[in-house]
């Protein structure tokens, strides 16, 4: 038995003495080293110390993200597979060690004396039983293709695990969107309402003027254009509510909640917050999507460690150490301790190539998952530019259709006035309504648009991990 655990240790000590992975660094950083002076804010906030309900003034949309990170199935599949691939580590990490196994068995057999003696009449009837402790071919890793196994097991179980942090991340995002969308359609909706009812009384004083011989037909079937643009667009709106809340529901895992808190207008969702954009090499260390890719470029080079050491022999160990004895009595206190153990080597003479196939299959693979880092990096990169683009140039954009808006209803009161007293014709008015009508539409898109783009910047930025409060 003392032979056999020294035999154990001696095989720990001597595995994974080469590993013939390439070293691990991160590829060169393929973006600027600071984002352009143009479009950086002065904030001091970091989103990355911000959980969702911090950056969020709309406890509605609060109440729906936590929703979302409880019941979105998507994201218990993304939990699950942290399992799975926890489980497929543990797998690979337990080969790195020997496997002892405890066996007992009892045999009885009868043996004719005319096959130990011929002629003999009789038989021997005889009993052994034996008890012991054993270890079955446990590869010796000297070349480190075990450990190069569990390492990349490894890195693929935290690269799922950071992939799930990236889908919850962006599960925020879509959820925040869809919700702005749905404000702006609701707000559409109410604007359309009050247009559609501005128009019937437009097509009720243009029916009256007809009828009283004041105009002509003109006019009145300018005002039923106008009143069916209004229809129209009220019934689209409405199609896209419908289409939003079942797309919410989705994303929250279910019916939305009726006890939530009540909505802010779309005015007053900005929290005032000016977040700091950091440099581009900050994203490294919280995007998740990047660490996920680094860490499956860190599985990549392990691989091809382990395929460089299938070039080299397989060493295993065999060993067992038990007692036997032929009375069950006597098997615990009769000398009949016994043990054996051995080395076994094995290596391919002639496979046709297919150990050096696996090899320049994994380096291929790690130049794919370079590429793809490099990729992740550049696409966190443009995110982070575009959002912080777009936190100054659609504020502006905000600020100068409010002024078109306002200037807009002045121009069609002035229309409408100079139509009463005659001065104008019909359809100075109908221009008038239609310019208004799409600027207050393209005022409302331009709002919901500044407030995407606040929630996507937070995330690109490595907001909202810290959870609701």
């Amino acid at each position: 038995m003392r032979r056999l655990l020294t035999v154990s240790l001696s095989a720990l000590v001597l595995s994974g003495c080469v590993n013939m992975a390439p070293d691990h660094g991160r590829p060169e950083l393929a973006t600027l080293p600071t984002y352009d002076a143009d479009y950086r804010p002065d904030g001091t906030v970091v989103a990355s110390t911000l959980s969702y309900g911090e950056w969020f003034a709309d406890q509605r949309l609060v109440a729906l993200i936590e929703t979302a990170v409880a019941n979105n199935r998507d994201l218990v599949a993304a939990t699950a597979r942290i399992e799975q691939a926890r489980a497929q580590y543990r797998i690979e990490d337990s080969r790195r060690l020997p496997t002892t196994v405890a066996n007992a068995s009892a045999t009885r057999s009868r043996t004719p004396v005319g096959t130990v003696q011929p002629g003999a009449d009789g038989s021997i009837t005889s009993d052994r039983f034996n008890v012991g402790v054993g270890v079955s071919a446990f590869e010796l890793d000297f070349w480190g293709r075990v450990a190069n196994l569990s390492e990349a097991a490894r890195a693929q179980y935290l690269a799922v695990e950071a992939n799930q942090r990236a889908f919850y991340l962006s599960l925020i995002a879509d959820t925040a969107s869809t919700y702005f969308e749905l404000l702006e359609t609701e707000a559409q909706i109410r604007l359309a309402q009050a247009t559609l009812e501005s128009r019937q009384e437009g097509l009720r004083i243009a029916q009256r003027r007809l009828d009283a011989g004041v105009t002509s037909a003109l006019p009145f079937r300018q005002a039923e254009t106008l009143l069916t643009t209004a229809e129209q667009q009220l019934a689209a709106e409405r199609l896209a509510e419908a289409r939003l809340r079942n797309q919410l529901a989705v994303l929250v895992g279910g019916a939305i909640p009726a006890n939530l808190p009540q909505s802010l207008p779309m005015t007053a969702q900005n929290n005032g917050m000016t977040l700091d954009a950091g440099t581009p090499s900050d994203l490294l260390l919280v995007r998740p999507d990047i660490q996920a890719a680094e860490e499956q470029l860190r599985a990549a080079r392990a691989n091809i460690g382990a395929a460089r050491a299938a070039f080299f022999p397989t060493i295993s160990l065999t060993g067992n150490a038990g007692l036997a004895s032929s009375d069950l009595g006597d098997l615990f206190g009769s000398d009949g301790f016994s043990w054996s153990f051995g080395p076994s080597i094995s290596l391919p003479i002639f496979d046709w190539g297919a150990r050096e196939a696996n090899l320049d299959l994994a380096k291929a693979r790690e130049v794919e998952q370079i590429a793809i880092y490099d990729k992740t990096v550049q696409t966190a990169f443009r995110e982070v530019s575009d959002g912080l683009a777009g936190r100054r140039w659609l504020a502006e954009q905000v600020t100068a259709l409010e002024k078109g808006v306002a200037a807009q209803e002045r121009l069609a009161r002035l229309a409408r006035l100079r139509y009463r007293e005659g001065v104008a014709d019909y359809l100075e008015v109908l221009d008038a309504e239609r310019n208004l009508f799409s600027a207050q539409q393209q005022l409302l898109t331009t709002r919901r648009a500044y407030l995407q783009n606040g929630t996507t910047l937070f995330v690109a930025l490595g907001g909202g991990l810290g959870g609701a409060r």
